[in-house]
């Protein structure tokens, strides 16, 4: 991994959204996420940098905290940081820093010990209790000038000091700017300073945008504006332009949670304009559930039970508008429906990035719906380095995905060429929770559903990239594909060519043919299939279902109409 010179690591425009671009060429990241605080020692790394390796990621997020950096007021440090950046370049891994800033999971415990212990020019938030008892939040308040100064000062260093030392090696590809912002206990902060802001008239510069671009609000903002669009001039304090309540609460600190974020990314971005995002803990009810966790373990559906004022799609427009120096906002998704909460994270067409998510099975089939139907830069499953390559199943899922990557991202650039699917373990009492997938492509529709075989199906998932009139790239493993064209005349569709691939250059996406598939592995011409590498016989004598191999084929349907010969 060396620079190539041309560009440091940036966003570049496609049709479809925008690609991250590192060294000249589109990337494709393959993440997982460190433990909270595992980045801050070197000597700890060297015990994982090989496996991360052996998993067949190719970045990595990890922390750099403002207590590491400024022990001492104005004075810097990063000897450890430049420790891990030259360990990871040794190991050819880019790296994704999360600055744990002034906030981390809603709280302030990064910060440096000389703002945590200096309340008056670092004031905390205040909690409302019950019987109006305030409680003092482990939050520092956004409604004071000097902690947005540190930390944007703080953040500069750190961004200057990765130009200097990283510039021409693009080891450090983007900056997290802080980590799940938002307010926890509370719905809004109840300081005195707060309190006299929520009670001033809400910035015009709000008003405007609410008014002017209303039609492109996402629903779930909109759908708490009710008071706001009953009123023909809004003006006034919160209360009166929003109402009383948590959802005004959750605007209140979106706004200005999204001007300090900006403050502190501006303030980076100015030294060193790589990408810069910030992530979200996602607010969570019971049935947007993609489980059946309790709802308390993602934290709730009401401001305060999660990070209040943070970018969830309730406010993700204020986020949007008032931190231009953040690229993008990026959804942690643990709980949420996955692809549900894909699809909200486009909205006004930013770039999909999920820098947290579950590192089971269950969530790396998931990870393909993101990179094959949401055109996502990235996924990064949370905790990798406790886990090792061989019982990991990231391990598997991203041995293929980084094989194809230059498959992937030119679908990407094209728009609707892709769809990515996953097919999930059966139920218990044998139901399937997973529906099949039909799609168009010009004139046929291809569906996708799991793979037959005369046991019990497996769980499945993967990428079909349309490569233009009835061809189709198949990759993944546990599932089928049929077509259906869409042509008036047609009588029928079927298999014209079936055949399994490898890579034979990664670096050009460049496939050969390995074999010609045909006979059993079309179920006599039914299907395209793509079996686990295990199917389930079912006791059934004669072995006709194979196990996939390369987990990559290409295939192409014909058609005949009414007056062929």
């Amino acid at each position: 991994m060396g620079s190539t010179g041309t560009a440091i690591p940036h966003l570049r425009s496609t049709k479809s959204g925008k690609e991250l671009v590192v060294d000249g060429r589109p990337f494709l990241i393959l993440g997982g996420e460190l433990q909270n605080s595992s980045l801050t020692s070197a000597e700890y790394m060297d015990t994982v940098w090989q496996k991360l390796v052996d998993t067949h990621y190719n970045t990595v997020l990890g922390c750099i905290t403002w207590e590491q950096i400024e022990p001492v007021e104005g004075q810097f440090s990063f000897e450890e940081l430049d420790k891990v950046i030259l360990e990871a370049r040794k190991h050819g891994l880019h790296l994704v820093l999360l600055w744990f800033g002034s906030f981390k999971n809603g709280i302030s415990t990064y910060v440096p010990s000389w703002v945590k212990t200096n309340p008056k020019r670092f004031p905390r938030a205040k909690l409302r209790k019950a019987r109006g008892v305030l409680e003092t939040g482990d939050v520092l308040s956004i409604f004071h000038e000097e902690a947005p100064k540190a930390d944007a000062r703080a953040f500069a260093q750190l961004m200057r000091h990765l130009k200097e030392f990283d510039e021409k090696h693009s080891t450090v590809i983007m900056v997290q700017v802080e980590n799940e912002t938002g307010l926890l206990g509370d719905s809004r902060d109840a300081s005195a300073a707060a309190e006299k802001r929520f009670s001033e008239p809400v910035p015009q510069d709000l008003i405007h945008f609410l008014v002017d671009d209303w039609q492109h609000l996402h629903v779930d903002l909109r759908n708490n504006l009710i008071n706001f669009n009953a009123q023909h001039k809004a003006k006034g304090s919160w209360v009166e332009v929003f109402g009383k309540g948590p959802r005004t609460d959750e605007l209140f600190m979106a706004y200005h949670y999204a001007h300090y974020l900006n403050n502190v990314a501006s303030a980076g971005k100015a030294e060193y304009p790589i990408p810069l995002y910030t992530n979200v803990w996602q607010n969570y009810v019971c049935e947007d559930g993609d489980n059946d966790f309790p709802t308390i373990v993602g934290g709730g559906g009401l401001p305060g039970d999660y990070p209040s004022g943070g970018g969830t799609t309730t406010v993700l427009d204020i986020w949007q508008k008032f931190a231009p120096s953040l690229d993008f906002i990026a959804p942690d998704v643990y709980l949420n429906e996955y692809s549900s909460s894909c699809t909200k994270y486009r909205h006004r067409n930013q770039p999909l990035f999920i820098p947290e998510q579950r590192r089971d099975d269950y969530g790396a089939r998931r990870i393909w719906a993101a990179y094959g139907s949401y055109q996502a830069l990235g996924v990064s499953p949370f905790g990798i380095d406790t886990q090792a390559p061989a019982t990991n199943p990231f391990t598997k899922h991203y041995a293929l995905l980084d094989s194809v990557s230059y498959l992937v991202l030119a679908a990407h650039r094209t728009p609707n060429s892709s769809v990515g699917f996953y097919f999930d373990e059966l139920n218990a009492d044998g139901t399937d929770p997973s529906k099949p997938l039909t799609k168009r492509f010009e004139n046929i529709e291809i569906t996708i559903e799991r793979c037959f075989v005369f046991g019990k199906p497996s769980a499945g998932s993967g990428i079909v990239i349309h490569l233009g009139d009835s061809k189709f790239l198949l990759i993944g493993w546990g599932f089928q594909v049929r077509a259906r064209s869409l042509l008036p005349d047609a009588t029928f569709t079927g298999i014209l060519r079936f055949e399994e691939k490898v890579v034979s250059n990664k670096e050009k996406g460049e496939l050969r043919t390995l074999r010609t598939l045909n006979g059993d592995e079309t179920r006599s011409g039914q299907f395209a299939m793509m079996p686990s590498e295990e199917p389930d016989y079912g006791g059934f004598p004669i072995c006709v279902t194979i196990p996939a191999r390369t987990g990559v084929a290409e295939v192409e349907f014909y058609v005949l109409e009414d007056g062929d010969a």
